[in-house]
């Protein structure tokens, strides 16, 4: 009995975080491409021309290499230690060697019979290499980019990597990068430093850049702390924030705030009802069609499809307008399915308000820890208005894919004051192969990362002479210590003169 029950569980336990579980964020990695996906069982998922199922992954721990067999089921794949005394029948040189397409005696039609047999990618990859008239003639670093290169067109292996700052910043930038305005991950790395994101902070940010920073900063603070991120538009978009799969009390300490109400918030007009009078357009078409919603939640999951809502709203009043519904003549079941709906939108809604209300509390005590901009918009206009909500010597940093908007940035700061150690940056990347007697300079590498401009918050003249209520406490405590300091300098320098 003992042998079967092990048959019974093939695998291995892995206790703690380290193990895969079913609805966990996940990054799918081969070779040099990388892809995020959520665990579900019995679903398809396509990755580089390969269909497979992650049902087999359930269970093992992030970091497992996985090969894709016939029917899109997974295997845990072992590493195999090939011995060091074996040695490779190598060419000095390919000189004589000819790329005329008749090295190889292997066709297609026999390269497909031996998949349709179910044989494995790396025993086809075996057999392209015996039916190599030319392999042996090949230098030893010839050899190995040739097996290489047909280990990658036959073999299916898959990696599956726990989701992290680095690898969603590699994996937007390589496959998408005009989705997070062309921020490259060593920029990335520069901001969260230079922002000194740490856990137990408030801070604010104002991103447009799929939830990548939301979601950097969120793990950088461990879920300690408050974080206010203002939005353009009808909602937050966090897309990448989503990828990284955090537990739900990551999200206690995260509030949102509309953009446009930034303005009445600083000349103290904002009040709750400018938040229930907000018009919703959308409102009779939630109502009358429940399918609705779901659809515009994929929607704001894209950045890009955020411009194509109001068409799909009225494509769908339009066809509401053709074909009306009668309600006398629908089930009871779809009536009080409806009225579920929308007594759930309604608690959403107010849920929503009250996050509202409390993002307005936290940025009108105006004592943020650090400020983060990095969106598609004019930099200045959003930082001149933003500082205002940061607490005197506590860093800000803002990203452009150009440097033109952060030199006029630059220029207004200087003249408004108030802020100090201005710098304006540019990081230079350059990715290196670290292989035995093959090390050098990648020839391939990225042009640019974009700028940032990174400062301080210091108290200006101007709010000395006029501090608001709740700048007034750091202006008095900065009064008492320069009070205090000359008499104590004098004494002493009286006491040594005599």
């Amino acid at each position: 009995m003992e042998p079967s029950a092990e048959q019974a569980s093939p695998q291995p336990p892995h206790p703690g975080d380290h193990c895969i579980h079913d609805g966990d964020f996940v990054v799918l990695k081969r070779e040099d491409v990388f892809k995020a996906v959520q665990v579900q069982r019995r679903k398809k998922v396509t990755f580089e021309k390969q269909w497979f199922y992650l049902d087999n992954a359930v269970g093992h721990s992030y970091g497992s290499t996985f090969e894709v067999s016939s029917g899109g089921s997974l295997q845990l794949k072992k590493k195999k230690e090939e011995p060091a005394s074996e040695t490779k029948e190598a060419g000095t040189d390919n000189r004589n060697i000819v790329d005329d397409g008749k090295s190889q005696k292997l066709t297609q039609d026999d390269i497909k019979a031996l998949k349709d047999k179910g044989i494995k990618g790396e025993e086809i990859v075996q057999q392209l290499i015996e039916n190599s008239t030319t392999f042996r003639d090949k230098t030893e670093f010839a050899q190995d980019k040739y097996i290489k290169k047909k280990k990658k067109k036959y073999e299916a292996i898959i990696t599956i990597l726990k989701p992290s700052t680095r690898i969603l910043s590699i994996m937007y930038y390589a496959r998408e990068p005009g989705k997070i305005n062309h921020m490259r991950y060593d920029t990335l790395a520069q901001m969260l430093t230079l922002g000194n994101v740490r856990a137990g902070n408030k801070m604010i940010v104002m991103e447009t850049c799929s939830g990548l920073v939301l979601g950097a900063m969120m793990e950088r603070m461990g879920g300690f702390g408050s974080i206010i991120q203002l939005y353009p538009g009808d909602g937050p978009v966090r897309a990448a924030t989503a990828c990284f799969g955090f537990p739900k009390s990551f999200l206690s300490g995260l509030y949102e705030f509309p953009l446009n109400k930034v303005n009445s918030l600083l000349d103290g007009t904002f009040s709750a009802e400018l938040l229930s009078s907000e018009p919703k357009n959308s409102t009779p078409v939630e109502e009358s069609n429940g399918k609705f919603e779901e659809k515009q939640i994929a929607e704001q999951a894209d950045e890009d499809s955020m411009a194509d809502a109001p068409e799909s709203i009225e494509g769908e009043q339009r066809t509401m307008e053709i074909v009306p519904g009668d309600p006398e003549n629908k089930d009871p079941k779809e009536k009080g399915s409806k009225r579920d709906y929308s007594q759930e939108r309604q608690r959403r809604q107010e849920e929503q308000r009250k996050r509202h209300l409390e993002a307005a509390a936290l940025l009108g005590e105006r004592n943020v820890d650090g400020l983060i901009v990095a969106s598609r918009f004019h930099p200045t206009p959003l930082l001149l208005s933003l500082l205002d909500f940061v607490a005197p010597s506590r860093p800000f940093v803002v990203y452009c894919q150009y440097k033109e908007p952060l030199l006029e940035c630059y220029t207004k700061l200087r003249e408004r004051g108030g802020v100090i150690n201005l710098r304006l940056s540019e990081t230079w990347l350059r990715n290196y192969q670290v292989l035995p007697d093959r090390s050098h300079p990648k020839l391939l590498m990225s042009g640019g990362g974009g700028y940032l401009l990174s400062g301080f918050t210091v108290v200006s003249d101007s709010l000395r002479a006029d501090p608001s209520p709740s700048l007034k406490s750091c202006a008095s405590t900065l009064d008492s210590h320069k009070a205090e300091e000359p008499a104590s300098k004098k004494q002493k320098c009286l006491e040594s003169g005599s």
